[in-house]
């Protein structure tokens, strides 16, 4: 199994925002798309919530949602209480948030996908500190968005 992260960040680290991400660059989500599908992704339960009424689950994805909740069921979601739950045959895991989540797969997380979105904007989930054993793989540099906000994805490594 393969661990991926893939989240956006304001300029000071800011993922989100009142259960939203406050801000909207197309090409990530684009991005976003065609990077996880076909693949495994695990998200908290706060993360579900968020997710609008009609992309819940996300298609053509197996969706595994992380809870404490051990009562908490939802459509298409497969429910898991602890990381170690998930199926190692699972190829390809991308961990797509929020913030616990990534701090609990971030140990053994191999490769992070960020953008980072030039952009100053007040928020309640921060994405998680990344170590020194992190290094810029690929970095598009700034482009701006359809939407008029600047963005720049990075591709991460573990330097082990």
């Amino acid at each position: 199994m393969t661990v991926h992260m893939i989240w956006a960040e304001a300029r000071d680290g800011t993922i989100g925002k009142d259960g939203t991400i406050p801000w909207r660059v197309p090409e990530d989500q684009r991005m976003f798309r065609e990077l996880t599908m076909g693949a495994t992704v695990v998200m908290g339960r706060a993360t579900w919530d968020s997710l609008p009424a009609r992309f819940r689950p996300l298609d053509g994805r197996r969706n595994i949602v992380l809870t404490r909740d051990p009562s908490w069921t939802a459509a298409g979601a497969e429910v898991i209480h602890e990381i170690g739950s998930v199926d190692v045959s699972a190829g390809h895991v991308w961990v797509i948030g929020g913030a616990a989540i990534y701090q609990a797969f971030l140990p053994v997380a191999t490769h992070i996908v960020r953008t980072r979105v030039d952009l100053d904007v007040p928020g309640d989930v921060r994405a998680p500190s990344l170590g020194d054993d992190w290094r810029v793989d690929r970095d598009t540099g700034w482009v701006t968005s359809s939407s008029g906000l600047r963005y720049a994805t990075q591709e991460l490594v573990r330097a082990r």
